[in-house]
């Protein structure tokens, strides 16, 4: 709420509290923001001093306090202290940190439909309180509504009204806002809870569209267009347009009451604000590499073998699985396997095939006979073709030992053939 601060005319003390700034001004006087000996801030409300003399509104006033001390519940700003008897009449409510409804949507433009929906479910609910109280309002509006962090309140009953009195005061005007007043207040009918109901309703458009549902226009043009025009709710969201409609009724009788208002604009504002969850932008997107997909193994074969249990290298695409070393069972390395390096059972050892030096081949009770990669040691038992590089391949040593048999002989029986030719010397 805009602060101001005081003018000359403007007094310093009023009862037991002091005055700091000026809240606001309207037709029955100033509102100030004082505090008393404890620190409390109040809104307190003096009236003007030509209206201090009017007896008629000084009843008025005094109905006015009595029905904010009757009204119980935490939508509207409690009654502090009232003095009917002074010379200048006042009252302080409880002050209420926060801007206006009149001030935000001016400000900051409409609200949202979830926003719309809870603050109307608050405020319906406050005028329940209200209306128990045997109160009618009469002015609800948007300059009438604070925000307070704690939800909104209403205040200002400076022209409430007992249940089913007039509108009209004694010069024959309407009393209240054009543009939110009920029709039954423009022709100077009895007031109902249906007129706040109304009023609620139009309020409501206004924090939906940040404009009055009836346009703007001198106060004549206003009133006529509450008693005799339709609504403009071209920019009220679907979701709550059909409730509004309904609280601008022109036959009070056809208004919902504020006990049927509060339930239904908790459900939309429940499913609103549920709505919005759900068009919430999605997380963002897992990295290729970390997203969990099939191909784990493929994009990083190291941590593949982890999860087989580190059983070699895989093998290349297109071929089957290498075999495992089985240097201790020289039956089985003739079985269909090429006597070739690129194949045979000493691939998973080889350090042309990529495997790692140490860790690369798993062991178990079959590959006993196999050597470290780059290392030269061998374990017992072991045979190597003698480069302590590579196990023996026992078809390959025959071939090696049958070759050399072969050139042996030849080369003897060489030998020998030429000291037969030469004869004894």
């Amino acid at each position: 709420m805009a602060m101001m601060r005081l003018r000359r005319e403007d007094p310093r003390v009023v009862g037991s509290f002091r005055l700091h700034r000026r809240l606001g001004a309207g037709g029955m006087g100033v509102v100030y923001l004082g505090s008393d000996k404890k620190g409390q801030r109040v809104a307190l409300k003096v009236i003007r001093p030509d209206l201090a003399e009017d007896q008629e509104f000084r009843s008025r006033f005094a109905r006015e306090v009595s029905a904010a001390r009757r009204i119980r519940g935490g939508c509207t700003a409690r009654l502090v202290a009232a003095d009917l008897d002074a010379e200048r009449p006042w009252f302080a409510t409880q002050y209420v940190p926060g801007p206006s409804l009149h001030d935000k949507v001016a400000g900051e433009g409409p609200l949202g439909a979830a926003e719309v929906a809870a603050v109307g479910a608050a405020l319906s609910e406050g005028l329940v309180a209200v209306h128990e109280a045997g109160v009618v309002h009469r002015d609800l509006k948007p300059s009438n509504i604070l925000l307070s962090p704690k939800g909104p309140r209403i205040i200002d009953f400076g022209i409430a009204w007992a249940t089913g009195a007039s509108t009209l005061t004694h010069v024959g005007t309407a009393v209240g806002s054009p543009g939110f007043l009920a029709p039954e207040q423009v022709r100077g009918a009895a007031v109902t809870p249906a007129t706040d109901v109304f009023s609620l309703g139009a309020t409501l458009a206004y924090a939906s569209m940040g404009d009055s549902p009836f346009g703007h226009g001198s106060s004549e043009v206003m009133l006529y267009r509450v008693v005799h025009e339709e609504a403009q709710l071209h920019g009220v969201p679907d979701a709550l347009a059909p409730l509004v409609r309904a609280c601008l009724a022109k036959d009070p009788e056809e208004r919902p009451s504020t006990l049927q208002l509060s339930l239904r604009l908790k459900e939309i504002a429940a499913r609103e604000a549920q709505g919005l969850a759900d068009v919430r932008p999605p997380a963002p997107r897992a990295p290729e590499a970390d997203r969990p997909t099939g191909r784990l193994a493929d994009t990083h074969p190291e941590r593949g073998q982890r999860r087989q249990g580190g059983q070699g290298t895989p093998p290349p695409r297109g071929r089957g699985p290498a075999p495992r070393n089985t240097g201790s069972a020289p039956g089985r390395a003739g079985r269909g396997v090429p006597p070739s390096r690129g194949a045979g059972t000493a691939r998973d050892s080889s350090p042309r095939e990529g495997s790692p030096s140490r860790g690369g081949v798993r062991r178990t009770p079959t590959s006993r006979n196999t050597t470290r990669s780059g290392t030269g040691s061998r374990r017992p038992g072991a045979r190597s073709t003698g480069t302590g590089l590579r196990p023996a391949n026992p078809r390959l040593l025959r071939q090696r030992l049958f070759v050399f048999v072969v050139v042996t002989l030849v080369v003897a029986l060489g030998i020998a053939l030429v000291q037969g030719c030469q004869g004894p010397g």
